[in-house]
C-alpha cells in the first residue's frame, strides 16, 4: 500500500513490467470499447495511435490537426517572429484564422535559453540591435497600402493582409469596395484587420451592406491610430458605431460619409466631442443628419476644421450660420443640393464674419443662393480665391457683378448652368473682379448671347491667364472681339461647342494675345478651318504645346503648318478632321517634332499607308488613338505594335482593339 501512495505518476508501477503479458489485454482493461493501444508506463501522442485491424497493428501519421483551436492559438503566438506567423498562416484557412486572431498584445515574449543565446549573437552581429527589435520597428510604420475590389473582397482576403503586413512594414491604408457577393466583407474580416493592423490609419468601406455596427466597432477597439474614415453607400452602420469611432480613435483628421441612412446627428455629436484634430467633414445623402449634429462639428472643431462639404442634407438655415460664425479656420466649403437652406441662410453666413479663411466656395443646387446671398458672402469671405457656381437659377447680371466687385482677391471664377446670365454679367465679371483674376469659365450658360451694345466700358484684364467657355450657344463673334480686347495676355484659350463662333472672331481673340498661348482647345467649334490654325502655327507656334481641333474642318494644310512652326508641341488631336495620309507624313517629315500625344479618331480617309509615317512618330509618341479609323486594317495595327515595342523608350505598355463595327483602335500609354 505504501508503494501506491508515494507512486508520483513518472515511475512504473509495477517495476517488474506490466502485469499484463499480452499487450492487448492492458489495452482492453483501460480501453474496453476501443481497439487501440496505450503502453501504460508512457505518456503518448493522441495523434498517434496503434490500430489493430486484421491482427496487424498500423501507425496513423501524426497530426497536429487533432489540436484544438485554443492549442493551436497558444502555439502561433508564441512563434518567435511575423513572418513564422506569416508561414503558418499559409498552411489551411483555419490557421490563417487562428492567427489573425492574435492580437499584438497576445504575442508572448518569453524565450528558451537557446533563443536567447540567438538573439544576443544577432545583436553582436548587427551592432546592438537585435533582428526582433528591428522586426518590431518595421511592423509599426505603417506605410504599407492594400485594395479589394469586387468579388475580391473577402474575410479570406482581409485575414491574409492582416497576417501578411504585419512582417513587411505595417498596413497603414486599406480601400474596401465590396460587391453583391454572397462571400463579402463582415465582421470576421474587420476583426482580423482590427486585431493584426494595429497601425491602420486610413480606411475606407463602400458598398459593405453586409458590415454593420461590430464590425466598425472592432476596428475603433483595435486601431487607435485611425485618422481617415470613409463610410459610403454601408447601411447597417449606425450611429453606434461613430460612437465606437470617437471613442476609439482620437486621432480622427478626416471623415466622409455618404449614402449612410441610419448615421444621424447623435454619431457626430460624438465625433464632434471626441476628435479634437477633425480638419476634413464631408457628408453627403444622410436623411437622419440635421442641423444637430453639422453645429456640433463645426462648433467643436472651430479652429481645426478647413474642409466642409455638404450635399443633400436636410439642414436648414441654422446650420449656415453656425458656419459663418464658427467656421474660423474653414478654406474650402462647398454646398450642394440643400433644398431647406434659404436666401436668408446665404445672407446671415456671409455676414458672420467667421470665414476669414476662407479660400474655395462651391455651390450648386442651392435656390438659396440669390443676388443678395451670394454678394453677402463675397463681402464676408475677404480671401476667397476660387468661386464656383453651378445650377444657381436666382443669380442675374446684377448678382454676379456685385459678387465679383466683393470678392476683391477673386483668383478663379467658374459658371456652370446659369441660364440667367448672360453677356453683360459676363463682362461685368471681367471688369470687377480686379487685377488678381486668372481663370474663368462659363459652360452651358444659355442666357449668354452677342449683343452689340449695351457693354460697359472696357478696360484691359492684364491678370488673366485661362479662358474657357463651353457649349455656350449664344456665344459668337461680337464676344471674341470684345474678349480680344480685354484680355491681352491670355496663355490657355478653351472654346468648345460654340458653333457661332467663325474665323473672323477667333482670328482677332488670337491676334491680340500678347504673352503666346501654351494650350488651345477649340474641339467642336465646326466653322473653323485651316486659316484658324495656320495663325495659330504662325504666330503662337514657338510657345504652344497641346492644340485640340477634334471636329474642325481643317486639311491637310494644317498638319503642314503645325509640323512647320509647332517644335514644342507635344499633344496634337486632330480627330473627326479630313486629313489623309499626306497630312500625317507631313507631320512626320518635319524634325524636330517632339509629339507625346495624337490622336486621329475618326478620320476616314487616314489609312495603312500611313504606317511609316507613324511608326517614325512613335519614337516619341506615349499615347495614340486610331479609333474608328475604318481605312486602317487589323493587320496594319499589329504591325505597328509591333514596331513600336522595339523602340527602347522603356515602361510602355501597348494596348489595341478591333472592332467591326467601331473600327481599328490603338493605344499606348507609359507605365509606371
Amino acid at each position: 500500500m505504501s508503494k501506491l501512495f508515494a507512486f508520483s505518476g513518472s515511475d512504473d508501477f509495477c517495476p517488474g513490467g506490466s502485469i499484463y503479458p499480452n499487450l492487448k489485454e492492458s489495452s482492453l482493461f483501460l480501453y474496453p470499447n476501443q481497439d487501440v493501444y496505450f503502453p501504460p508506463c508512457k505518456r503518448y501522442r493522441i495523434s498517434a495511435p496503434f490500430v489493430f485491424a486484421g491482427g496487424k497493428f498500423e501507425q496513423k501519421k501524426p497530426s497536429i490537426e487533432v489540436l484544438p483551436d485554443e492549442c493551436l492559438f497558444e502555439i502561433f503566438r508564441r512563434l518567435p517572429g511575423g513572418q513564422e506567423r506569416s508561414t503558418c498562416a499559409c498552411v489551411s484557412k483555419r490557421w490563417l484564422t487562428l492567427v489573425s486572431n492574435i492580437r499584438r498584445d497576445e504575442i508572448s515574449d518569453n524565450k528558451t535559453p537557446q533563443a536567447s543565446d540567438l538573439e544576443h549573437e544577432n545583436t553582436d552581429k548587427k551592432g546592438g540591435v537585435s533582428s526582433e527589435d528591428v522586426d518590431l520597428d518595421v511592423e509599426g510604420d505603417g506605410y504599407l497600402s492594400r485594395s479589394l475590389d469586387g468579388k475580391k473582397a473577402t474575410d479570406i482576403r482581409l485575414a491574409s493582409i492582416a497576417v501578411g503586413t504585419a512582417s513587411r512594414g505595417g498596413l497603414g491604408k486599406l480601400f474596401i469596395r465590396g460587391s453583391k457577393s454572397r462571400h463579402g466583407v463582415t465582421t470576421v474580416g474587420l476583426r482580423a484587420i482590427s486585431r493584426g493592423c494595429p497601425s491602420l490609419r486610413v480606411l475606407s468601406l463602400w458598398n459593405l451592406s453586409s458590415v454593420g455596427d461590430e464590425g466598425l466597432c472592432e476596428i475603433a477597439n483595435g486601431c487607435h491610430q485611425l485618422e481617415k474614415l470613409d463610410l459610403c453607400h454601408c447601411p447597417s452602420i449606425t450611429d453606434k458605431s461613430l460612437l465606437a469611432v470617437a471613442k476609439g480613435c482620437p486621432n480622427l483628421t478626416d471623415l466622409t460619409i455618404e449614402g449612410c441612412a441610419n448615421i444621424g446627428n447623435e454619431g457626430l455629436q460624438a465625433i464632434a466631442r471626441s476628435c479634437p484634430n477633425l480638419k476634413s467633414v464631408s457628408i453627403k445623402d444622410c436623411p437622419l443628419v440635421g442641423d444637430q449634429g453639422v453645429a456640433s462639428l463645426l462648433s467643436s472643431a472651430s479652429y481645426s476644421l478647413t474642409k466642409v462639404k455638404l450635399q443633400a442634407l436636410n439642414i436648414t438655415d441654422v446650420s449656415l450660420a453656425v458656419i459663418g460664425h464658427y467656421g474660423k479656420a474653414v478654406t474650402d466649403l462647398s454646398l450642394t443640393s440643400l433644398p431647406n437652406v434659404s436666401e436668408k441662410g446665404f445672407w446671415v453666413m456671409g455676414n458672420g464674419h467667421g470665414l476669414q479663411k476662407l479660400k474655395s466656395f462651391t455651390v450648386t443646387s442651392c435656390r438659396g443662393a440669390t443676388d443678395s446671398g451670394l454678394e453677402a458672402v463675397g463681402k464676408g469671405c475677404p480671401n476667397l480665391k476660387q468661386l464656383c457656381l453651378s445650377k444657381c437659377p436666382f443669380l442675374s447680371d446684377k448678382g454676379l457683378s456685385s459678387l465679383a466687385k466683393a470678392a476683391g482677391s477673386l483668383e478663379c471664377l467658374q459658371l456652370e448652368e446659369c441660364h440667367r446670365i448672360s453677356q453683360f454679367g459676363f463682362f461685368c465679371s471681367l471688369i470687377n473682379c480686379g487685377a488678381k483674376l486668372k481663370v474663368i469659365s462659363f459652360a452651358n450658360c444659355l442666357g449668354i448671347k452677342d449683343l452689340n451694345s449695351g457693354l460697359p466700358p472696357l478696360s484691359p484684364c492684364e491678370s488673366l491667364r485661362s479662358l474657357s467657355i463651353h457649349n455656350c450657344p449664344g456665344f459668337g463673334d461680337a464676344s471674341l472681339f470684345a474678349l480680344g480686347k480685354l484680355c491681352p495676355q491670355l496663355q490657355h484659350v478653351e472654346l468648345c461647342g460654340l458653333h457661332g463662333i467663325t474665323d473672323a472672331g477667333v482670328l482677332l481673340l488670337l491676334e491680340s494675345c500678347e504673352a503666346g498661348l501654351l494650350k488651345v482647345n477649340l474641339s467642336g467649334c465646326v466653322n473653323l478651318s485651316d486659316k484658324v490654325v495656320q495663325t495659330i502655327s504662325n504666330l503662337h507656334g514657338w510657345t504652344l504645346e497641346l492644340l485640340n481641333l477634334n471636329g474642325c474642318k481643317i486639311s491637310d494644310a494644317s498638319l503642314v503648318a503645325i509640323a512647320k512652326n509647332c517644335q514644342l508641341l507635344t499633344d496634337l488631336d486632330i480627330s473627326k478632321c479630313t486629313i489623309t495620309d499626306s497630312g500625317i507624313a507631313a507631320l512626320a517629315h518635319f524634325n524636330p517634332i517632339n509629339l507625346q500625344i495624337l490622336s486621329v479618331s475618326g478620320c476616314s480617309m487616314v489609312s495603312d499607308k500611313s504606317l511609316p509615317s507613324l511608326g517614325k512618330l512613335g519614337e516619341t509618341l506615349l499615347g495614340l488613338n486610331l479609333q474608328q479609323c475604318k481605312a486602317i486594317s487589323s493587320r496594319a495595327v499589329e504591325l505597328l505594335t509591333e514596331q513600336l515595342w522595339r523602340f527602347p523608350s522603356s515602361g510602355m505598355i501597348c494596348y489595341y482593339f478591333v472592332s467591326l463595327t467601331m473600327g481599328v483602335g490603338f493605344f499606348m500609354a507609359e507605365f509606371p
